[in-house]
């Protein structure tokens, strides 16, 4: 789906997502991504929002977001009660959603000045 947003071209924004892809900028990416406004992290190597490694969660962490958005497939799933209090821990909120839905609030949140970050899985 294609994203109707006017961009600020000083941050990181998704421009689309869909069929295995997310464009951000011109930048077409078809791996597991971390996103920031002013930071994209491409080898992130998640392949289930259920199942984080260590490194992929402290690759997250890394990222000094107030708001951390987990983003993959076309259904909204919950993380488990163990994911949310590591986020909660670290006074991080999580929000896990289907990919369409991570990318426009990213892009929200990111144009309004937010510290969010996404893991994204195309």
């Amino acid at each position: 789906m294609r994203l109707a947003l006017e961009f600020d071209p000083r941050i990181h924004l998704v421009r689309r997502y869909g069929e295995g892809e997310i464009l951000i900028g011109e930048q077409r990416i078809t791996r597991p991504l971390i996103i920031t406004p002013q930071r994209l992290v491409l080898d992130w190597g998640a392949s289930d929002l259920h199942n984080l490694s260590e490194a992929q969660l402290q690759a997250l962490f890394e990222q000094q977001a107030a708001i951390v958005l987990l983003g993959a497939g076309e259904l909204q799933s919950a993380p488990s009660p163990t994911l949310r209090a590591r986020f909660r821990a670290r006074g991080i909120a999580l929000e896990c959603m289907n990919l369409g839905a991570a990318c426009r609030t990213y892009n929200i949140l990111a144009n309004e000045g937010r510290p969010v970050a996404a893991g994204l899985i195309p």
